[in-house]
Formats: structure tokens, sequence, C-alpha cells
């Protein structure tokens, strides 16, 4: 039974935490909200008072925080009581510069430090499933991978760069928030063309947007723009998107607007919607 530690506990990290005690693992817990963490006492976890308490003894030591500097702070909180062969496992989505120069500084003064962002929501978390990414020491890698492939359904491990993971990680969210801001604008068409938003989502019946997004987006990472949809009828075809869905606010396709007409006024109007990409 392994006797690990999570600093975090808001909905992923104690959707983590219920997965591991589920899982037979001694687990102790600690957020600076303490009331956050008292409901998993109910699943055998051990509130700690302090992060020194918390990683007091633990081989693996979890973060599920907010940010680079709430990391930052909680490490320097929690060194008092890191035993010297813990390996920190940092799920924090945080900025890739900032990451690629903690990972070797916190390496080099002796920790033992992976950063390992997620694909995972709070209901996946608590059925051991989604994705977990690490960047940082092959050693350290090889020593976790087991505890990481129980935890989640896949482990990608994209190498010693100790940036990729949280670079990745946030072309994967660009993912998630734009598509959610596209389906919020799809809505508003919808509405203003007398369609439900539910009835629009049957488009997805016969639709693929994905096989879409993954054909052009490999044209576009090629810096080819050869036109199959030029950018001046797929402008117009935004304006009739605004057209329909005015008076409601949108989210997305205002800035998409902005900048195919900058690209249209550079004269690139002939070329694919692709080159809106262009560096």
């Amino acid at each position: 039974m392994a006797h690990i530690a999570f600093l975090g506990t808001g909905l992923l990290g104690a959707a983590f935490v219920e997965a591991a005690c589920k899982r037979g693992d001694s687990v102790t817990v600690w957020n600076r909200t303490r009331s956050k963490a008292e409901a998993l006492t109910a699943f055998g976890a051990t509130i700690a008072s302090t992060p020194a308490d918390a990683v007091r003894g633990a081989d693996r030591v979890h973060l599920v925080l907010t940010d680079d500097a709430v990391v930052e702070d909680v490490i320097a909180e929690m060194r008092s009581g890191l035993s010297p062969t813990a390996i920190i496992i940092d799920h924090t989505t945080t900025l890739p510069a900032t990451t690629a120069l903690r990972v070797p500084r916190l390496n080099a003064e002796g920790l033992r430090y992976l950063h390992c962002p997620v694909f995972i929501g709070p209901p996946a978390a608590r059925e051991s499933k989604g994705i977990i990414m690490v960047s940082g020491p092959q050693a350290l890698y090889d020593a976790v991978r087991p505890a990481l492939e129980r935890q989640a359904e896949r482990v990608v491990y994209w190498g010693e760069q100790p940036d990729l993971a949280a670079t990745y990680k946030l072309c994967g969210n660009a993912f998630i928030i734009g598509m959610g801001g596209l389906v919020a604008d799809v809505f508003q068409i919808a509405r203003g063309g007398g369609v439900q938003p539910l009835d629009a989502l049957k488009l997805l019946e016969f639709f693929n947007p994905g096989a879409i997004i993954a054909g052009r987006g490999k044209k576009m990472a090629a810096e080819d723009y050869t036109a199959t949809f030029e950018l001046t009828m797929a402008r117009k075809d935004v304006r009739l998107m605004m057209e329909t869905a005015a008076p409601r606010p949108l989210t997305v396709l205002p800035g998409l607007a902005a900048r195919m007409d900058a690209r249209i006024a550079a004269g690139d109007g002939t070329l694919d919607l692709g080159v809106i990409a262009k560096d």
C-alpha cells in the first residue's frame, strides 16, 4: 500500500483522492480551505493542517493547484516535511516558460519533481480514466509510471524537455475552451434562425467537425493554403452567421471575423481560410 499526499482538493483533486482511497492507498490531504477537504475523510483520507504535515512520510506527493505562484508557495511550505526519496507529481496547469525553469531548478535543489498535467475531469478521475501527460527526468518518470497508469487510462511521456507537457496541456485546453465558445455561438445562430440549441446538436449525428479539424489542421501546420474553402467566401459566411445571431452576444465569431479581415487586407482573400493561422 502506497502512502501518498494530495495537496489541493478542489473538484479535481478531491476526485483523485476518492479514487486513490478506493485503490487502497494511504492518503493524506491538505487544502488551504480545510472545509473542502473534510468530506474526503469519509473515503479514508487523513487531513493535515499544513503542507509539511501532509507530505511527511509520503512516497508520492500530488499537487493539484491553481497556478504557478501557488505551486511555488506550496512547495516552499512543504519542504520541511518532504522525504528525500519522495517524488512530487505536479498536475497543475502552468505556464510553459515558468515550468521550463522550475523543473531543472527543483531537481538541482534535490527535489524529485515531475510536471504531469492532465486531461481528466472529476467524474473521469473517480473512475481512473482520462490522460496524464509527463515531462521531466526519465528516471523519475520510470519510477512513477506504474502509479500513473493506475490513476488514468493513458499516460503520455513527452521526454525530458521540462515544458513540453505544459505546452501540450495549453494546446489541448485551447481546443476545449475554443470549442465551448464555438458551441455557444452555434446556439446563438440557431436561436436567431428559430432553432432550439438541442436541435442544432443533431448536426453532429451525421456531420463530424473533428475530422474536418484534423484534415485542415494538417494543411495549416504545413502552411499549405491552397484553397478548398476560400477565405473571402468563409468571411461572407461568418457575416451571415453574425447577422442571423444578432442582436444576441457572440463569443468567438467577432474575433475570427477581425482576423479574417486582416488577412484579406493583406492580400490573402483567395487563399484557403486556413491562412488565418499564418504567423
